[in-house]
């Protein structure tokens, strides 16, 4: 069910499934309760590379052969969903542990992969499409789900579908975000941060594009009852996108990888990857060659920006890039329950180191509440954290630092040696070791990090793990 030979395995590098894992998200988005748990919880507003590296990197393990991984990568995702529960602007309770939700999403996944195959003209057989039903349905199992949750047979599966589709999904706030405000305001990766013209230009054509053709893809019951558009050319469109992207499978094995590109895309661009460096100089010859046609054009040039000291950044700018992690314009819980699980995430941590960070998180998002939220709305805005910005470092960050520390640390020798440090960073590993320091010290790490979360101070490691996209 698990691993290479299995049928998701076959699908995981398919160009295709770029197509259908965005048509899954949209019908995921469309259930009321998913919905809502995206819109009060999910970073994808404002980190959409971010939650695409985490949700591929996630079901490699979970599809993956060891079974050790993905028992472990079960129980993450099992403690992140019970912490997602509350109620909707219509008063409405969600749970991203209800049986029933979690079967959608699986549900969503399964169609998606088949309807990919179907519309790009290359339909599953009646076997092919069964054994991978199963491997879902194994899935659903390795999170601990009871049997029956997904109907046990594929024509029951279809008539669930079918139900589903006509008496549940709704024209949510989070698919409407998805398919009309994410395309067009959709930001760089990281990667491609210095280049904001070209990314501007190439969102501005391919934005509508990948909006249309995700739309068109929809079950045309639920287009129809949400009042989707139906734009001319649509159905044509989408059939084109899935045959185009799908002839990038003659490719040779191992061109196409989609870890691979996740990584490249999520890099730092003063990262030491060698990858980084190739584009950051690809990018320097562009922009070179863009000031010499400003030089010859008999155009006015064109204002010059005002610099921006390289290692500060406004508390606009530090709020909207790094604090406000869903994207919705104010701080909250569920912004520092983000950064919580990203940390854990990239630790991969297990209990109780997990349960410390996110208690950690916790404290200082009381004490953040107390010192700024001064119109008591239960939330913070970026004009009162502007005006109390020294009130961020309390003791209970200081605690945050210390947990973050801990958990990193993992052989307890108080120091976080260059493994330990990578674990953490991932993309950046740039900090220099050697000579009088032989590693990363306690006190340094203090140092950096509540520098970073209360001085607004840009550095190398800490913008990639939280303040990128």
């Amino acid at each position: 069910m698990f691993g290479p030979g299995s049928q998701f395995h076959e699908f995981f590098n398919d160009p295709r499934w770029a197509l259908a894992m965005l048509r899954a998200t949209v019908l995921e988005a469309a259930h009321p309760q998913i919905g809502g748990a995206l819109i009060d919880n999910s970073t994808f507003v404002a980190h959409p590379w971010r939650r695409l590296r985490n949700t591929l990197t996630s079901m490699q393990r979970m599809f993956g052969p060891d079974d050790h991984v993905r028992q472990r990568e079960a129980a993450r995702l099992n403690r992140l969903h019970a912490r997602l529960n509350g109620t909707d602007p219509q008063g409405r309770p969600y749970d991203a542990m209800a049986p029933d939700v979690r079967a959608w999403v699986v549900a969503t996944l399964f169609e998606s992969a088949v309807t990919m195959c179907r519309l790009s003209g290359q339909p599953l057989e009646q076997e092919v499409m069964e054994r991978l039903y199963a491997e879902f349905q194994a899935f659903l199992a390795a999170m601990g789900d009871e049997a029956g949750h997904l109907p046990p047979s594929l024509p029951d599966f279809w008539r669930y579908y079918d139900r589903v589709v006509e008496e549940e999904l709704e024209n949510t706030e989070a698919m409407r975000i998805i398919l009309y405000r994410l395309f067009d305001h959709l930001p760089a990766p990281p990667l491609l941060n210095g280049l904001p013209t070209l990314w501007a230009a190439g969102r501005a054509v391919a934005g509508p594009v990948i909006g249309a053709v995700t739309v068109a893809s929809l079950p045309e019951p639920f287009r129809r009852r949400a009042g989707l558009p139906e734009l001319p050319g649509a159905q044509t469109l989408m059939q084109g996108a899935y045959l185009a992207v799908g002839l990038a499978r003659l490719l040779p094995d191992g061109w196409i990888q989609a870890d691979a590109i996740t990584d490249l895309l999520s890099l730092s661009p003063d990262s030491d990857d060698p990858r980084a460096r190739a584009i950051t100089a690809m990018r320097d010859t562009m922009n070179r060659a863009g000031a010499l046609i400003r030089l010859i054009s008999p155009l006015p040039p064109e204002p010059e920006p005002v610099p921006e000291d390289g290692t500060q950044r406004s508390a606009q700018r530090f709020f909207a890039e790094v604090l406000d992690q869903t994207g919705d314009g104010h701080l909250d819980w569920p912004d520092l329950a983000a950064m919580a699980r990203e940390l854990s995430s990239r630790l991969d941590l297990d209990e109780p180191e997990e349960t410390r960070l996110y208690n950690a998180f916790a404290d200082w998002w009381r004490e953040l509440q107390t010192a700024l939220d001064g119109d008591g709305d239960g939330r913070i805005s970026a004009q009162e954290y502007a005006a109390a910005v020294p009130s961020l470092a309390g003791p209970a960050l200081i605690r945050v630092a210390e947990v973050l520390f801990d958990a990193t640390d993992k052989d307890g020798d108080q120091s976080i040696d260059a493994d330990e440090y990578r674990a953490l960073f991932h993309t950046a590993f740039q900090r220099e070791t050697a000579g009088t320091e032989p590693a990363y010290t306690r006190s340094a790490f203090m140092k950096d990090f509540l520098s970073f979360m209360t001085g607004r101070r840009r550095t190398t490691p800490y913008d990639p793990l939280l303040g990128q996209a």
